[in-house]
């Protein structure tokens, strides 16, 4: 017997699976608060800019994670039952149907604590949560 994937062709079906995994994946859903906070930056880019959230979730710039040669990059592919992962999923819900407040206060740029990317250097940054600091 052969099985045979069907694809949903809505792709907004998707995109909180997507984000969920590369929350996952950014935070290693090390904290609820962390998970919160990575969240509600992707609303705060989708807000201050009008950016779709498929186009954020896609920014290999903004999320390191999904580089290939990133060490976070095969965390992706967590199992959808994993808890930790249901946790982000339930998030990311909250935040899509407009129940998370904004847990980053503003901000629409983070990086891990033991990087500092260029773009950091002349800003400071205004939280740090759980290891990720983010900024405006």
């Amino acid at each position: 017997m052969q099985l045979t994937l069907i694809k949903n062709p809505d792709e907004s079906k998707s995109i909180p699976y997507k984000m969920a995994r590369i929350i996952y994946a950014e935070t290693q859903a090390k904290s609820l608060c962390a998970v919160e906070a990575l969240a509600s930056m992707i609303q705060n880019i989708s807000g201050a800019s009008g950016i779709s959230f498929k186009q954020i979730i896609s920014d290999k710039n903004l999320f390191d994670s999904l580089n290939k040669s990133s060490p976070n990059n095969k965390l992706l592919n967590v199992n959808p039952t994993d808890r930790r992962f249901q946790m982000c999923l339930r998030v990311v819900t909250r935040m899509l149907n407009g129940n998370l407040p904004d847990c980053c206060y503003g901000a629409t740029r983070f990086h891990h604590e033991d990087t500092l990317p260029q773009w950091a250097m002349s800003r400071g940054y205004i939280a740090d949560i759980d290891g990720l600091l983010f900024y405006l």
